[in-house]
């Protein structure tokens, strides 16, 4: 990865605070992912916006995490089988709008984006909008599956920020428990591990994986974290981020 594009996506003061689809459970009113959620978030001192995208049936990006509008609307519509324009004359619960990623983008022009690519269509969607404004030294590019976030980067014009796939952190955890053999060919593909503190019986909360991930050059960032009690124990174990639901708890 750009050694230079991964410097100025990271160049906030340590910790990260990553604010999860925006910040909307601190109040009954705000409906998460939206444009109120993200100005709520950076009120409230968050360095980056952590949210999902999915495709329109015209293929333009949107910040939204699931594939459909029943949770969030009550509307049994899939995002895919709607243009932005009637997706964007729909309400949320709250009466907010979708919001495409060209537009966030535009709205928020010093704004740090972790976007986690939730579908096929998504990757050029959301590459399109990247490349259209130029945003490459603002958005972190992720997804759980390594062909999505391949396929996203692959189609950008110029480098951009990256975290691990599911299957990267599993091989990065992997070599590590191997005394490190490898581990530092599997970091060249990436700039961050984002990560909960364990899969099933395996720990990547550990001080020695977090050291292990930071002597590589990685940021590691922790989700879904919403106590500042726990955040502050991760911080201390050598987490350089924390990404939280109610980043208005935190106070670093």
């Amino acid at each position: 990865m750009s050694e230079f594009v991964s410097k100025s996506y990271f160049a906030t003061p340590r910790p990260h605070l990553l604010a999860h689809r925006g910040l909307s459970q601190h109040r009954s009113d705000v409906d998460e992912n939206s444009i109120e959620a993200f100005e709520e978030a950076l009120k409230h001192g968050a360095t980056h916006i952590e949210s999902d995208v999915h495709a329109t049936k015209d293929g333009i990006a949107v910040l939204f995490h699931d594939d459909d509008l029943e949770r969030v609307a009550g509307l049994p519509l899939k995002i895919s089988e709607l243009t932005l324009s009637e997706l964007q004359a729909l309400s949320l619960t709250h009466g907010s709008k979708v919001p495409s990623l060209l537009e966030v983008l535009q709205r928020f022009p010093n704004l740090r984006l972790n976007l986690d690519v939730k579908a096929e269509a998504g990757c050029k969607a959301t590459a399109d909008a990247i490349n259209q404004l130029g945003a490459f030294n603002r958005v972190l590019v992720s997804s759980f599956s390594k062909s999505r976030r391949l396929s996203t980067l692959k189609l950008l014009g110029s480098p951009v920020a990256t975290s691990a796939s599911s299957s990267e952190v599993l091989a990065l955890w992997i070599s590590h428990c191997l005394f490190g053999l490898g581990s530092a060919a599997l970091a060249k593909n990436f700039d961050a591990i984002q990560i909960p503190r364990s899969f099933g019986p395996i720990r990547l909360d550990t001080r020695r994986f977090i050291a292990r991930a930071r002597k590589l050059g990685l940021e590691v960032h922790f989700w879904t974290v919403n106590q500042p009690s726990e955040g502050q124990l991760l911080l201390e174990r050598g987490a350089t981020g924390i990404v939280s639901d109610r980043v208005d708890l935190f106070h670093f």
